[in-house]
C-alpha cells in the first residue's frame, strides 16, 4: 500500500437495484487516470450494507476485472455477525485479484472491545484473507480502541485499519510493535492535509469518487511539499461535501455529481428521493468551478 489517496467507490445500480458494470468500469478508469493509490469497493459510499445478495459477487468481480491489477482493491464484507460476514467472504472465493476484505464492527447491537476482538480475529482466521478494520463509530456506535487494534495486529492476517480518529492514528503510528505490513488509512476529510504533513499519508474517502481531478492535484502538490496548493484543493472537496450535506439527500447529491462525470445509475439507497433541479444546478456549478467537468 503506497502513500496517496484511496477512493471508496460508489456502486451504480439501476432502478431495481441491479449492478451497472459499465458505469463502475468508467468510474474506476477516472480514478486510475487520476493516480489513485487503491480502491475500496462496497465501502460506506458504496452502500455496502444495501447491495442485494444477487448482485454482491457481481460488483466485486466486475470491479476487480476493471482494475486489472493496476492498484490494490479492497472489498467490503460488512454484516452483523461472523457467520453472515463469512457468507460474503465465501461469495468472493472464485474472484482473483482481491487484495483484502474490509468490515466495520457489528452495528445493530452495542458491542464491547472483547466482542470486537473476537469478531475480527475470527474473520481473519476463517477467511485466510488480508483483513482490514473499518472504524466507523458514527454508524456502528462503537469505536475500535487503539488497545484492541494492537491486540488484533498480532494476527498475521489482519493487515490494516481505516479510521478517522486522529488520536487513534497518533497512538498506533507511535507504537513500537506495529507490524511493518500493517497499513493505516486515515479517513477524516477535514484535515487530510495536516495528517499528510504529519506522516499519515494514506487517506481514504468516498468524496474522491466524484472529485478525481481535484484529488490528483491535492496529492501531487502535497507530495512536493506544496501544502498551500494541496490545502486549497482539499478546501474545494470539503465545500462540495458540505454542499451535498446541506441538500435534502447527500447520496442523491453524490449521484448527480457522478452523473456529471459520465457514471450512470443510482448511487443512493432505493428509498431516498431525488433532489430538485435547483440543487442539481448548484452541484453542477460547484463541479465546474473545481474543474471536474
Amino acid at each position: 500500500m503506497k502513500k496517496g489517496f484511496y477512493t471508496a467507490l460508489g456502486t451504480p445500480l439501476d432502478e431495481n437495484g441491479n449492478f451497472l458494470p459499465e458505469s463502475m468500469a468508467h468510474q474506476i478508469e477516472l480514478q486510475i487516470q487520476a493516480g489513485v493509490s487503491g480502491l475500496l469497493v462496497m465501502g460506506s459510499m458504496g452502500q455496502m450494507s444495501y447491495i442485494k445478495q444477487t448482485e454482491y459477487a457481481k460488483v466485486a468481480a466486475e470491479s476487480v476485472k476493471a482494475v486489472a491489477g493496476r492498484v490494490p482493491v479492497l472489498i467490503g464484507v460488512t454484516d452483523l455477525s461472523i457467520n453472515r460476514v463469512m457468507e460474503r467472504v465465501e461469495a468472493l472465493k472464485d474472484i482473483d485479484g482481491i487484495d483484502g476484505i474490509v468490515s466495520t464492527v457489528p452495528y445493530y447491537d452495542t458491542v464491547t472491545q472483547d466482542n470486537i476482538f473476537e469478531f475480527y480475529n475470527e474473520i481473519a482466521n476463517r477467511s485466510g484473507r488480508a483483513t482490514y478494520l473499518y472504524d466507523l463509530p458514527v454508524v456502528t456506535k462503537t469505536a475500535t480502541t487503539p488497545d484492541t487494534v494492537m491486540k488484533l495486529w498480532k494476527n498475521p492476517n489482519i493487515k490494516g485499519i481505516k479510521s478517522g480518529n486522529m488520536v487513534t492514528q497518533r497512538i498506533l503510528h507511535r507504537a513500537t510493535d506495529r507490524p511493518d505490513d500493517f497499513t493505516m488509512m486515515y479517513s477524516n476529510l477535514d484535515d487530510f492535509d495536516i495528517a499528510y504533513k504529519y506522516g499519515i499519508d494514506k487517506n481514504l474517502d468516498g468524496m474522491f469518487a466524484c472529485t478525481p481531478k481535484t484529488a490528483q492535484r491535492m496529492y501531487q502538490a502535497m507530495a512536493t511539499g506544496d501544502y498551500a496548493t494541496g490545502g486549497a484543493a482539499l478546501d474545494g472537496i470539503i465545500c462540495l461535501r458540505n454542499l451535498f450535506s446541506s441538500s435534502p439527500c447527500l447520496a442523491k447529491a453524490f449521484s448527480h455529481a457522478m452523473h456529471l462525470l459520465g457514471c450512470e445509475g443510482n448511487f443512493a439507497k432505493d428509498y431516498q428521493k431525488e433532489i430538485s433541479d435547483e440543487w442539481k444546478e448548484k452541484i453542477t456549478v460547484a463541479m465546474r468551478s473545481m474543474g471536474e467537468i
